[in-house]
């Protein structure tokens, strides 16, 4: 069912956004870093969010799905680092007026402690950084609700299920996969969802 880009929905994920109690994770032993969830007018009249895939260039996690983000520099709070990941990515400047809201820290078995914020865009164009950044992808929001997804996976190597979205023809994994499904039932349809126990698969480990 098409979601559509309104201005309703706008303050519909901004409210859900502010009475969702966030998760705030304490650990000096993992790197910070901020992602952004784009909600995008993804074809005329219908809304949708920003992935990403990773240069095949990068040194970690080369190719995967992604969402618009990395570490955070000295002095940055997570919604700076994310507006400047956004521009440094794929070249969309916004300020923090387009801001809705965040979610909960996610610790990744790489290191990271990734802090999403939700922000709100439009149709403006974007074009990837080539060191950063293979393809942009705008993705209406109605993939979210797809039945059967997401999957939740046992591996052997954890007690913790695995997680993965099920978007167009693709199989998107965590630590994306979990973001964006707390994303879908926190911001989305007002759910309040702890996804920091949803486990990433192996290859993602490093």
């Amino acid at each position: 069912m098409l979601i559509r880009y309104e201005p309703a929905l706008r303050r519909q994920m901004a409210r859900n956004l502010d009475s969702f109690p966030i998760d705030f994770v304490a650990d000096p032993g993992h790197k910070r870093a901020a992602v952004a969830l784009v909600v995008v007018e993804a074809r005329p009249g219908e809304a949708g969010f920003v992935l990403t895939q990773r240069s095949s260039r990068l040194n970690a996690h080369a190719g995967q799905w992604a969402l618009p983000g990395g570490r955070m520099d000295p002095g940055e709070t997570p919604e700076i680092a994310a507006l400047r990941e956004l521009s440094e990515e794929v070249n969309l400047d916004l300020g923090p007026e387009a801001i809705l809201g965040r979610l909960d820290d996610y610790p990744t078995r790489s290191g990271y402690l990734i802090t999403p914020i939700v922000v709100w865009a439009g149709s403006e164009e974007m074009t990837a950084n080539p060191d950063e950044v293979q393809t942009i992808h705008r993705i209406p929001l109605s993939e979210l609700n797809r039945p059967g997804s997401p999957e939740f996976v046992a591996i052997p190597e954890s007690d913790r299920p695995v997680v993965r979205l099920l978007i167009n023809e693709h199989k998107i994994h965590a630590p994306t996969a979990a973001i964006v499904y707390q994303f879908r039932e926190v911001a989305l349809h007002g759910r309040p969802t702890r996804v920091s126990h949803l486990e990433q698969p192996v290859f993602a480990w490093k």
